[in-house]
């Protein structure tokens, strides 16, 4: 049974990446944008993890995850005040209304 446990995270950490790249694709809100991103750097955290055990260097691998959680995390926090700011000063979150910031 354990041998089936690295097939069921691979397929659990594409399914992120895919729910992340649809959210993407499929939302025009910088706030579910920002969550969309997050919902990605946790699949490819996944892998990341995956690699290190597959490679008989966990602590390689979970060295690599907690570094991409720091930096997902200040990404997330400087993206999360601009959203806000966005909103305070153009009243909306929407990408498409948002094309008055090029003039």
């Amino acid at each position: 049974m354990s041998n089936y446990i690295p097939h069921i995270i691979l397929g659990v950490a594409i399914l992120l990446l895919g729910v992340g790249i649809y959210t993407l694709l499929a939302t025009r809100n910088l706030i579910k944008v920002i969550v969309a991103l997050q919902i990605m750097v946790k699949g490819a955290m996944l892998v990341l993890v995956l690699a290190g055990k597959m490679t008989a260097q966990p602590g390689l691998g979970q060295t690599l995850a907690l570094t991409v959680i720091v930096a997902d995390t200040i990404v997330a926090v400087i993206g999360l005040t601009l959203a806000v700011q966005i909103r305070r000063r153009f009243g909306s979150l929407d990408v498409k209304d948002l094309t008055r910031l090029k003039r």
